[in-house]
């Protein structure tokens, strides 16, 4: 007669070790039952020791009312003496990812405005830890510890995830001490959440809660393919839903950080949009991801390049884009000077471009700095509805400032000087170096033109 409990039992432990790797299988336990009984225990005894807990003691200044802190206000009233600043404390995680030079990697939330950082290895040892750089623009930020008897995750290559990769969260959950837990890969380049600045998210199931941030998320090997960095919790706490910055990101920014001291954006000048199935149809394109260019700054390295309106950027430096977000992380993440091979698709044609990332253009202009009738204003870029430059932008105007007697004011768009257009702050500069004592702006103020002169 046949056991369908036992038979239950040997089914389900075949199905698992189907899903172990090789290296997991020489290293099992003792069996149960006659059967081995799968275990990520011996992974996770060589990776948790390069998971450590950290502890920021943070000072923020308080905002009071400037009757607070008049002495005779706070004397007729009686009140007492209130401290200026807040005193704060934050726990998080990071993971050792160079033991040599005691390299840790966390997250720019886990240790901002921090006085002093703790890091506590999973031996209970408290190291004093120092910062090496961070950017918010990625949340990522790299410290520095004595680098005695440290132990180091190794990289993993966070390009070759797929979904439903399973994968360990480790961490500090509300601060109760080392956690492991596991899941699956649920989706790749999570974008558009508003979490950061450059986003390519990993999305897992694994339990993620306050105190994970800055841990590492593994796979099977025990190699780093993201870290934990925020959860999707509308009830407050997991509900399945956690996010990573994968690993090539993360290894890309400590490169800049470690070098540098921050990380070194450069430009590329191009603006675009995510190619929908809509407009691949529409440019009769067999390609169905791409990034498409909507605009191409002046004088930038893309117009050195060739890049042009309406041509579809499919790869960068052999990588390829999926979307408007892809390449702007890319581009992101590159050095100034580098190299950058683009391969597009122009009116169905298979083209490549090469140029190099330029050093940022500033998107704004103190007045003062260009004509002493400016003075007190700021300048910034006008943005269309389309995303294109459309004139020079008034951003800030100090009232009774030169630039207010002229007849500026905040939020005009200045489109026009001596009858010549203006598409960017360059523009701006040449056309008023050209005859600073003979101007005549042309600007729009909301639904009207208007026109100084300036002698």
């Amino acid at each position: 007669m046949i056991d369908l409990k036992l038979l239950m039992r040997r089914t389900w432990l075949a199905g698992l070790l189907l899903l172990l790797p090789w290296t997991a299988l020489a290293v099992l336990p003792a069996s149960v039952g006659g059967e081995p009984l799968p275990s990520l225990a011996p992974m996770l005894e060589r990776t948790t020791p390069a998971v450590v807990n950290i502890s920021a003691r943070t000072v923020v200044a308080t905002r009071q009312s400037p009757l607070l802190n008049d002495p005779f206000f706070r004397y007729f009233f009686d009140l007492p003496r209130q401290p200026r600043e807040k005193k704060g404390q934050s726990l998080g995680s990071g993971v050792v990812v160079d033991n040599q030079r005691g390299y840790v990697i966390t997250n720019h939330h886990v240790i901002e405005n921090a006085q002093e950082i703790t890091v506590t290895t999973r031996s209970g040892r408290p190291l004093k830890a120092i910062v090496v750089g961070v950017d918010p623009e990625t949340d990522i930020a790299v410290i520095k510890v004595p680098p005695e008897d440290l132990t180091a995750l190794p990289f993993a290559d966070s390009d070759k995830l797929r979904v439903g990769d399973f994968v360990v969260a480790i961490g500090n959950p509300f601060g109760l001490g080392q956690t492991v837990t596991s899941g699956i890969v649920s989706a790749l380049g999570r974008t558009g959440l508003g979490i950061e600045g450059y986003e390519d998210f990993i999305q897992t199931d694994a339990s993620i809660n306050p105190g994970n941030s800055g841990g590492p998320l593994v796979n099977l090997r025990g190699e780093l393919v993201g870290v934990n960095t925020a959860i999707l919790a509308p009830s407050g706490g997991n509900v399945g839903i956690g996010f990573a910055i994968p690993a090539n990101m993360v290894r890309q920014v400590m490169e800049h950080i470690v070098r540098f001291g921050e990380v070194r954006r450069g430009h590329l000048g191009v603006s675009v949009q995510n190619l929908t199935p809509a407009l691949a149809a529409a440019f009769d394109l067999v390609a169905k991801q791409g990034a498409v260019v909507v605009e191409v700054a002046k004088e930038s390295p893309a117009a050195r390049a060739g890049l042009k309106l309406g041509d579809i950027v499919v790869a960068l430096n052999d990588r390829p884009v999926r979307s408007a977000a892809d390449l702007r992380n890319s581009v992101g993440l590159l050095g100034i000077g580098e190299e950058v091979r683009m391969d597009i698709v122009r009116a169905g044609q298979p083209q490549t471009l090469i140029t190099r990332i330029a050093e940022p253009v500033s998107d704004t202009l103190g007045g003062g700095d260009l004509h002493p009738h400016f003075d007190g204003a700021t300048f910034g870029l006008a943005r269309g509805s389309g995303g294109g430059q459309q004139g020079v932008l008034v951003t800030e105007l100090e009232r009774g400032s030169a630039a207010w007697g002229t007849g500026l004011r905040r939020g005009d768009v200045i489109v026009q000087i001596n009858r010549k257009p203006i598409g960017d702050l360059r523009d701006l500069v040449r056309l008023v170096n050209a005859n600073p004592r003979n101007l005549t702006l042309n600007i729009h103020r909301g639904s009207t033109s208007v026109y100084i002169l300036i002698r």
